[in-house]
């Protein structure tokens, strides 16, 4: 049976990133992401839907969303789905709740991320002094990015 779990969400935070570290230094953050929807009914009533998703982010991916992001900044983040399941404590029910594991990401805005992807390895760190940024427009914003090259290979 083939499977596959992938989701592109773009939407706004709904509270300040949640940043923490397990005993072994993994950074873990987790963010409320907002998803709005806006349409028009058959008799022209405009309508809104709002929903509500919960996603987990790990390593650096983590500390730099932990650094740059804040409540109400657009993201755009590509991950998979997990289904965390438990047992209520106070009424011995089974529970359940979906959420997103995150991927990679994306600035939306140049509030402070820089436009940069959350895909590399110093993803949304400033620039070094001296350097200059990539402009966000020259590539997709979900694509891989190698390491950089060696100073020896830059063509200038």
């Amino acid at each position: 049976m083939a499977s596959f779990n992938k989701v592109i969400l773009a939407g706004n935070l709904t509270r300040d990133p949640e940043l923490r570290y397990t005993p072994k230094g993994l950074a873990i953050a987790k963010l409320g992401l907002a998803l709005n929807r806006r349409w028009r009914t058959e008799s022209g009533e405009q309508r809104d839907e709002t929903t509500f998703v919960d996603v987990d982010a790990f390593g650096r991916q983590a500390e730099v969303i932990g650094q740059y992001l804040r409540k109400g900044r657009p993201i755009l983040i590509e991950g998979r789905l997990r289904l965390d399941e438990w047992e209520d404590k106070n009424t011995g029910q089974k529970r359940s709740r979906l959420g997103v594991v995150l991927e990679s990401f994306s600035f939306l805005d140049s509030g402070g991320g820089r436009g940069d992807s959350g895909s590399g390895p110093a993803a949304g760190a400033p620039p070094a002094r001296g350097s200059t940024p990539a402009a966000p427009a020259s590539r997709p914003p979900m694509e891989e990015e190698g390491p950089p090259p060696d100073d020896d290979d830059v063509p200038f």
